[in-house]
């Protein structure tokens, strides 16, 4: 490194170094106000006949231990079995499962505008406080007007502009699960799906992959990375304050500590040249910077920036945690295996699916494979939080009950599509056929 370079880093670890030490009282300071309001709000008796694990009562340890060891999801499961439509799950959060909790509490905001999202979702405001975006905006107002100029880059329409890229992606893929196989070799299939689905995630976003298929590696760790940046969000969302003290600020950002690494440089990457060259063809970035030249005061450079780095660090988990759940049942089901296998073969014999990988639009032909597709996902969503909610003025009523104003409501998406009162019986088993009948559409909103 260049005698310069050396010095600015010095220059900057010496300033993140003081910003530490002159932030350690304000630390102690706020954990004292914390600790004091959970020993307030146990006695707080406005949800005190609520049941739930006793140190749910009074602090958010419960949860967030539960949400660590990876296994929050299956706990709401059980406890919501045992104990009904309402759980408490900190001394500020009830989770609620009753046939109305999806209308009031997630569709609300979307048609009376009277919700506000709670404070977890703030944490999503990437690579610190200052980029926002409809993810880390709680307020349903400002939520709509910011995704009216985001959410079209990701209709159909525009994704399928890209489906061309998106299949030779996973032809990509294909090539490294067949030398695996010529080669008689395991292949970690998790890692190789993740691979793909970021690159994938590359080609809809900004037209450009980020190397892991072409490597075959994880280039710097990056998405090792991201997976325990994902660990440290999902309780980090709960204490706001720390995360803008320790890692959300804009020193951490001038500094260039980036936790997800190669990600993010690249996303940074291309869109500082995409800002310069927008003869590129059409993707999500066109989109947002189409909007953003008849909109400039709507949608600034600054919020692409966000968005972009958003899609990639929220939309590529989610699609390789669908694609593994996918096959994971599948191979576990044989004879869903064969019936889907059967009906590719018989639209192959009406001129569909030649391809090695199906179009979207052939796909549409394939309503047992859909099924099989919808029942992995609610099998193995790739959703574990609870979606949060705030309580409005008034309250929420729920049949005979009501929870108080100011009080958190959300609803677990595994809670849900694991009930019996939704699913039937057989809630907990692979069962793809349960989409392909009368009540499917209704269903379809779970």
């Amino acid at each position: 490194m260049e005698a310069g370079g050396i010095f600015e880093l010095r220059v900057r670890l010496y300033w993140f170094q003081a910003f530490c030490t002159s932030s350690l009282k304000q630390f102690r300071d706020l954990e004292r106000v914390h600790i004091r309001q959970c020993l307030a709000l146990r006695v707080d008796l406005r949800n005190s006949d609520i049941p739930g694990p006793f140190a749910a009562s009074f602090t958010r340890l419960w949860h967030m231990n539960h949400i660590l060891k990876g296994d929050q999801n299956l706990e709401l499961i059980r406890l919501h079995e045992k104990l009904g439509h309402f759980v408490r799950v900190s001394y500020d959060e009830v989770s609620v499962s009753h046939p109305d909790a999806i209308s009031k509490i997630l569709l609300s905001p979307l048609h009376k505008l009277t919700l506000l999202e709670g404070n977890w979702y703030k944490i999503h405001a990437l690579p610190d406080y200052r980029f926002q975006s409809p993810m880390s905006t709680t307020d349903p107002r400002k939520k709509v007007k910011k995704s009216r100029y985001i959410a079209g880059a990701y209709s159909v329409s525009n994704v399928v502009r890209s489906e061309e890229h998106i299949d030779r992606t996973f032809e990509q893929f294909l090539e490294w699960m067949n030398r695996y196989a010529n080669d008689k070799k395991p292949i970690y299939l998790d890692k190789f799906i993740s691979y793909t689905t970021f690159d994938v995630i590359g080609e809809i976003v900004f037209s450009k992959q980020f190397g892991f298929l072409e490597q075959g590696i994880d280039i710097g760790g990056a998405i090792r990375n991201s997976l325990a940046l994902n660990a440290y969000v999902a309780v980090a969302g709960y204490f706001r304050w720390i995360n803008v003290l320790l890692v959300a600020n804009s020193l951490v950002t001038w500094m260039g500590i980036m936790p997800m690494g190669h990600l993010f440089n690249t996303t940074a990457a291309v869109l500082a040249n995409r800002e310069k060259n927008h003869d590129v063809r059409y993707d999500a970035v066109s989109y947002w910077f189409y909007q953003h030249s008849q909109h400039p005061d709507k949608l600034t450079i600054r919020e692409i920036n966000t968005q972009a780095l958003a899609a990639v660090g929220a939309g590529s988990d989610t699609v390789a945690a669908g694609i593994q759940s996918f096959i994971y049942h599948m191979i576990r089901h044989p004879n869903a295996w064969a019936r889907a296998q059967t009906e590719v073969q018989d639209a192959t014999k009406k001129g569909l699916c030649e391809d090695n990988i199906v179009s979207y639009a052939d796909v549409q032909e394939l309503p047992y494979v859909q099924a099989c597709v919808k029942e992995a996902l609610r099998m193995f969503g790739p959703v574990p939080m609870g979606l949060p909610r705030i309580a409005p003025r008034g309250g929420l009523t729920f049949g005979d009950r009501t929870i108080p104003e100011g009080t958190i409501v959300s609803v677990s998406p595994w809670v849900i599509h694991h009930s019996k009162e939704y699913w039937g019986e057989d809630a907990h088993e692979f069962n793809p056929d349960r989409w392909l009948k009368g009540d499917a559409v209704v269903k379809e909103k779970f």
